[in-house]
């Protein structure tokens, strides 16, 4: 492999991020050397620096990697822009301090060439070495986050943040990946998934790293970002699954307490049980309305080329048509309800039996008045989306 092939044409770019990594940096570029002879590769090795001042620039340069300078902070920038500027047809990612073995990328090499999209590491099947991950990150972070990205994204990768990667670049590019920070991890993984990428997963050790200085990761701001990316990209387990539980058990208990008092043990559910019901259907009703938006933007953003049942079976017409017999049966109530108030003379009611009708009635009145204003929002969304469409 001559200088030039390196440099010209390479099967296989290695994008190290680094800041402040020279202590690491010379072992990761010979791993990653000893790799291409093994494997017979074409390479090139970027580094994506972020603003070292340690020495890891000067360092790499003499070694005959390309650098890459990225003024935007954050370990997602470093990475996109290294992807950005390799010349691979695929690539492999790994950090610079030498916790991932880059001369044991066999099996990374044999399922990109055998048409996988990603190939991903999994350290919890290959090992994690003593003192290469800290118990908080082994047992409760990783653990926990990869589990809800498995539930919230129906895919099987056991290990959602392994550093080590390698992917058809075009494909990756394809995403159009953003996220800045250390949720890059989960972005990538996430979008790949929701456009059905072949995704291989392969056990690897993880190593103590060779740094003289704090991590860059803060374990609860990082953990919080990627729970907020596996959220706000996950509709149906934002808003959907939690809003259809609320309105059903507005519904039903709601429905229940209508009637009368309901004893349970020695603790009876009355009309201030009620008015908890009522508050949870409003809200549950709310949150589908908000999922069915959210689901539009994502099926617009993400899968144009499949069929969104919302979109298809949902009408402005309908929408209105429901509102508009919930509010009547509201409005219908709360008239019986000053039907009881006059009969008194419009003096004092039973509060129990009174709130008894009131509560539903008004209830009533606000799910269609939601209903009647989501169903015109949605109809603006679906214009948007068709004007847009046309442009």
């Amino acid at each position: 492999m001559s200088s030039e092939t390196l440099l010209s044409n390479p099967e296989f770019s290695f994008v190290l991020p680094c800041l402040n990594e020279v202590r690491t940096i010379q072992v990761c570029v010979e791993k990653c050397r000893q790799s291409a002879i093994e494997h017979g590769l074409d390479i090139e090795i970027i580094l994506a620096d972020n603003g070292s001042d340690d020495g890891s620039i000067k360092l790499a340069e003499s070694l005959g990697c390309r650098v890459v300078r990225v003024e935007k902070k954050g370990y997602g920038s470093a990475l996109i822009n290294g992807i950005r500027n390799a010349r691979g047809k695929y690539v492999v990612m790994g950090d610079a301090d030498d916790s991932y073995d880059f001369s044991d990328i066999g099996e990374f090499v044999k399922g990109l060439r055998e048409g996988a999209d990603i190939v991903i590491g999994n350290r919890m099947k290959g090992g994690v070495l003593p003192g290469a991950m800290p118990p908080l990150h082994r047992y409760l972070g990783n653990p926990v986050l990869s589990f809800l990205g498995r539930i919230f994204y129906n895919t099987k990768i056991g290990d959602f943040h392994c550093g080590l990667r390698g992917f058809d670049r075009e494909k990756i590019l394809s995403l159009n990946l953003k996220c800045s920070g250390m949720e890059f991890a989960s972005e990538m993984l996430c979008k790949a998934v929701i456009h059905e990428f072949n995704i291989v997963e392969t056990p690897i050790k993880l190593y103590p790293d060779g740094r003289d200085r704090a991590p860059h990761l803060r374990s609860w701001r990082d953990g919080w970002r990627h729970l907020r990316f596996l959220l706000i990209h996950s509709p149906n387990w934002l808003f959907i699954y939690p809003g259809l539980l609320l309105t059903v058990l507005g519904v039903f208990g709601g429905g229940a307490l209508m009637r009368g008092p309901v004893e349970i043990g020695s603790v009876t559910l009355d009309v201030n049980t009620l008015l908890y019901f009522a508050t949870a259907l409003i809200i549950g009703l709310q949150m589908l309305s908000l999922g069915c938006f959210t689901k539009v933007f994502h099926h617009r953003l993400y899968t144009p080329h499949k069929k969104l049942p919302v979109l298809t079976k949902f009408t402005l017409e309908k929408g209105l048509i429901v509102g508009g017999v919930l509010i009547m049966i509201g409005v219908v109530g709360s008239f019986m309800s000053v039907g009881e108030w006059q009969s008194t003379k419009f003096g004092d009611l039973n509060p129990r039996d009174i709130l008894r009708q009131v509560i539903p009635s008004a209830t009533a009145i606000m799910a269609g008045g939601l209903l009647v204003i989501n169903s015109f929002t949605m109809g603006v969304i679906e214009s948007l989306i068709d004007l847009d469409a046309e442009n």
